[in-house]
Parts: structure tokens; sequence; C-alpha cells
């Protein structure tokens, strides 16, 4: 048995990949380079038990003004990983919590990924578990034509007039990035997003160049116009949605064209299921109603909170945020930030 902290260079991140499901958020080049967003270190916890393995992916970051850390889960979901039973992931999540204690990482604030199964009565029991809302999947082993009737009316005619109005869409013509990034950056400008969301045309081309063709960039046309483009990832079948975007404008219907095109690519491609996420901060909003009009596959999303050593945490919240409770975990997490 070993329990760890791995860099994103070591060996066995990449062996545990191999002995469990996972996504591309698991994969140690994504962790890098969302961690540089962050401002925090990548790193995976890794627990062996030789053919038996657990990883979950965390980006470290200081704690202003004092000796300690916290942890987080990169962007997405990658929340934990493994290939043992039940009392392998009780052993795992004890290993997680003295690991954590010991490196003074105050909270560990872990997104759980909607598609892949972890044993969450487990978790519960090394931390809180708390459910946000549901995540929409599309199944694409079932035909297009079943495809197309799960779509919701208004999408279906909002498709069929983009394709009449000649909008069409590319695939991966990655010198189209830097006008798709300007379309995407005006809509995150519009919505009034946190810094975090206008993702550079430097971070977006370094993660390309980082995963090569495991990433891909759709962007939809109007005569030469980029008027819109979704990235996504390909990884074990599964296709996933990272970020996408379209110009606001009357009786313009990119964004549905774009998920429809997309979501045929892929089924050609073999990949088996197109996951979409969920609304903003995982709350059934009308993002989530917008994305739930394109297949009726639902996921219950839920973040893991994770109190190493609860008396540091008491503390830390009585000096930096004493109108907070720390005992209730399912308030925004960590109460000290």
């Amino acid at each position: 048995m070993s329990a760890s902290l791995l860099d994103p260079t070591a060996p066995q991140w990449k062996q545990a990949l191999r002995h469990a499901a996972h996504d591309m958020y698991h994969v140690p080049e994504y962790v890098l380079l969302d961690a540089r967003l962050y401002g925090g270190t990548p790193t995976a916890f890794h627990y062996d038990e030789g053919d038996r393995q657990l990883l979950i992916p965390l980006i470290v970051r200081e704690i202003p003004g004092c000796e300690l850390r916290d942890a987080l889960s990169p962007y997405g979901y990658p929340g934990p990983i493994g290939n043992g039973d039940g009392p392998f992931w009780e052993r795992a999540c004890a290993a997680l919590i003295a690991t954590l204690r010991a490196e003074r990482i105050v909270t560990a604030f872990v997104r759980i990924h909607p598609l892949l199964d972890a044993p969450l009565p487990t978790l519960t029991r090394f931390g809180a578990l708390v459910r946000h809302g549901e995540t929409v999947s599309m199944d694409l082993t079932v035909s297009l034509e079943q495809m197309w009737r799960q779509t919701r009316s208004d999408h279906r005619n909002h498709i069929n007039r983009a394709r009449r109005d000649g909008t069409r869409v590319v695939f991966d013509d990655w010198a189209r990035l830097g006008e798709w990034v300007e379309v995407y950056h005006d809509n995150m400008r519009r919505v009034g997003a946190s810094s975090y969301y206008f993702f550079t045309f430097e971070h977006l081309a370094a993660l390309h160049d980082a995963v090569g063709d495991r990433m891909h960039l759709a962007v939809a046309l109007e005569g030469d116009e980029v008027v819109g483009g979704n990235t996504f990832f390909e990884h074990d079948r599964i296709a996933t949605g990272y970020v996408s975007s379209t110009r606001r404008a009357r009786n313009r219907y990119a964004d549905e064209l774009l998920y429809d095109v997309v979501r045929r690519w892929c089924k050609d491609r073999g990949d088996v299921v197109f996951h979409l996420g969920g609304g903003k901060g995982g709350c059934n909003d009308s993002l989530f109603s917008y994305k739930a009009g394109f297949s009726p596959s639902r996921h219950p999303f839920h973040t893991w909170r994770i109190v190493p050593d609860p008396s540091v945490y008491r503390e830390l919240v009585r000096q930096r945020r004493p109108e907070a409770d720390p005992a209730d975990l399912s308030a925004p997490f960590p109460s000290y930030r």
C-alpha cells in the first residue's frame, strides 16, 4: 500500500489511468494547464494497492497570510476514479485524509464526475457530499432518427432555420481559433463572467498542443464570419464539452446547430456519449434547461467537501469569516475564503 501526492510527470499518474475509467479532466496535461489559470500547483492524490488504484486530480493553493494550503478540483469533473471494491475505497479515503493532513492541506473541494461511478455513501463518511443539480448527456448509441426525436421542438426548428440560412460548421480549423476566442470573450463580458472563465487564445492553443487530437474545435460560419464555436474533448469514447459560445443576434441559431452537428460528428467517430454538463454552478437553471432540450439523459452532480483537520479549519474560519458556520459544509466552501 502507498499513498502520495503526485507531480504531473510521475509515471504512477498515467499508470493509474490505465486501471480505471476516466475522462480528459483526469489526464496530467490538462491538470497542469488548468493549475496555471488558478495560480496553484498541479497534483493528484494517488493510492495504490498493486493492481487496485485510486486517483484524484487536485490543484493545491497557498492560503494567504499563513503556512497552510488548500486544494480544489481542476475545472470540469475530475472526481475520484478507482478500480477497487468498497473496502478498498474506505482505505483509500482514510489515506487521503491522512495525506492531506500531513501536507498541511486544510480543505479539499472535489467535483464528482456525473458519468463515472464513485461510491457516494463511502465518500460521505469522509466528507460532506453536496448535490447541486443535474447534468445532461446525449446517448450517441441511439439512431440519428431517435436522437432527433429526443430533441425539443424549438431546438429542432432553430437548427433547421440555421441550415436554411446557410450557417455551416467546420471542424479543427485551428487557424480560426483567434476569431472564435473574440466571440467567446464578447459573450463572457455580456454575461458578467468572472475572470477565470476568460480562457485565452494562448491557454486554448497550449491545451490543444498538449492533448493533440483529443481536443477539437468546431466553428459556425455565416459566409466567412465566425459566429460561434465549441471546444470539446474525445477520450475513451466519451465526448465532453469544454467551452462554447456564439454571437448573440435575433434569429441567429448557430449555437443549436453546433450541438446538433457536433453530436453527429462524434457519433460517426464511434463515441458513445456526449456530456454537455449542467447549469451555472451545477444548478438547474436556464442554461441547464437549454441543454436539457437536446436529450432526456440526466445525471446527478455532487461536490465533495473534505476537512482533514477540523480544529484547524474551525480556527481559520473564526479568524477570517467569524460570521460563517464552520460546521455547515454545504455553504460556500471553504468558508474562510
